[in-house]
């Protein structure tokens, strides 16, 4: 009896935690019958579509699972191209009857207190919208300052009540979801610049340090269910791209920051890694591979445990190749051959000296002695190249009195490169800077990184790398 006992016990125990595991969604949607509902969840901005149903044709359906889903913001598509947004947390079965002609309003919601919680708030928003429409009309058509300044005063009044109201309904529902998504889309409120005793500003920078200081206030970095929204992605993004200052050595810190706070969900850190690591392998602001270095050497290669082994391998590769070129470093010596003016306008009517490809004199590039040197990686039939060298070339006059010296290399090699190269000099007369080349040895490419034409770079006197991979 006992052991019949204890088996039906822990029937009856399974039985509960497989029921306690489902997410369960009656609806009731009359005007779609006989209709297909799609539903999904938000990542970031987008949709993920998690699965299809059916209504019958009273227009019931059930959306349902066998465990639970991820907490966070899901949608239910209707036939009509309206959505409805719900919010997840752990108790996933309850009801919804909807009528399209409003869904946020007219919506009813059975069994679940966050979403109960989160339509009205929605219709409150909307009838707080509602009233204070006919005032911001006031404001837009410029009213008399009396009814202008009447107006703002109505419009501060019902903001003040929807402050407080949002207040309310994040300090009692803590345990929710909601509250944690209304927190995130809370605005900081940024206090008056400090002034002096004769009201003037002390510090016109601290409202900028402040709001910088305080951006994560409300917003939890570490917590996954907003990655399952539309606010996480642009939360971040708008960090990187207006709050954070474009130099490596601030950048830094502010990645380990980002990166620390995602480690408490697999997906999340994933998703933070993936996201800083390719902004800034495209990052259009001058050194930032140093940040891609950074990221991929720190975190990606030794914690990307879903990435493949191939381009884990390859980024080793481009890492170690890019490292030495991050700007402040010196860059490295190369060996080239420098041919003389001379030549270039003896060899313009001359075909055997046009071809010759055994003129000029090696020289390294620690040799020159120059405050700053321009390094221009280019070739004769290069459409961009053809734009860009004679541009170089006329503010090479300016900036002589700098000390400044350039060296333009060719990289065609062979007779037919040296042909087209002596060509183009004599064409645009690119005279009196170095014009260099190497049709030896390719291995300066490696050295400089230099995958295509059309590249610069510019050096201090001891050769420091101070840009690169900018334009005339």
């Amino acid at each position: 009896m006992k052991m019949k006992t204890s088996l039906f016990l822990f029937l009856m125990i399974s039985l509960s935690a497989c029921t306690l595991a489902q997410y369960k969604i009656n609806i009731t949607a009359p005007q779609f019958q006989n209709d297909t509902l799609i539903f999904g969840h938000y990542f970031n901005e987008s949709i993920m579509i998690q699965d299809t149903f059916f209504t019958n044709s009273s227009g019931q359906s059930l959306i349902q699972g066998k465990k639970n889903l991820p907490e966070g913001m899901y949608t239910i598509y209707f036939p009509n191209t309206s959505r409805l947004d719900l919010l997840m947390d752990k108790d996933q079965q309850f009801s919804l009857k909807v009528d399209s002609t409003d869904l946020a309003g007219k919506t009813i919601i059975k069994g679940s207190e966050e979403n109960e919680l989160f339509y009205a708030y929605l219709n409150f928003l909307n009838n707080k919208r509602k009233e204070a429409e006919p005032y911001h009309k006031i404001l837009k058509e410029h009213k008399s300052p009396e009814d202008s300044a009447a107006a703002k005063q109505k419009i501060d009044e019902i903001t003040a009540g929807v402050k407080s109201y949002i207040g309310d309904l994040i300090n009692d529902n803590k345990d929710l979801f909601l509250s944690k998504f209304l927190l995130a889309i809370k605005e900081i409120d940024v206090p008056d610049f400090p002034r002096d005793e004769e009201g003037n500003i002390t510090d016109s920078s601290f409202q900028i340090r402040y709001y910088k200081q305080h951006y994560f206030d409300y917003f939890d970095l570490s917590d996954v269910r907003l990655l399952r929204s539309p606010l996480y992605e642009n939360k971040l993004i708008t960090y990187l791209d207006r709050w954070t200052y474009p130099s490596p050595d601030s950048i830094y810190h502010e990645v380990d920051m980002l990166i620390e706070k995602s480690r408490t969900d697999t997906l999340l850190f994933k998703y933070m890694l993936t996201t800083l690591f390719n902004y800034y392998a495209k990052s259009k602001y001058i050194g930032m591979d140093a940040i891609y270095a950074y990221i991929g050497d720190k975190y990606y290669v030794p914690e990307a445990t879903w990435a493949d082994s191939s381009f884990i391998s390859d980024l080793k590769e481009r890492i170690k190749k890019i490292t030495p070129l991050i700007i402040g470093s010196a860059g490295p010596d190369i060996r080239m051959v420098s041919v003389p003016d001379e030549h270039f306008i003896a060899a313009a009517n001359d075909t055997l000296l046009k071809k010759d490809p055994y003129k000029g004199s090696f020289f390294n590039l620690y040799d020159i002695d120059a405050d700053f040197t321009i390094l221009y990686f280019w070739e004769a039939d290069c459409g961009h190249c053809k734009k860009t060298i004679p541009l170089l070339h006329d503010l090479y006059e300016e900036m002589k009195p700098y000390n400044v010296k350039i060296i333009a290399v060719n990289m065609l090699g062979g007779v037919e490169g040296k042909v087209k190269w002596v060509d183009f000099i004599n064409e645009h007369s690119l005279y009196g800077w170095i014009n260099a080349w190497n049709p030896y040895d390719y291995s300066y490419r490696d050295a400089f990184d230099v995958t295509s034409s059309n590249i610069m770079y510019l050096l201090y006197r001891n050769k420091k790398i101070i840009a690169k991979r900018i334009g005339p």
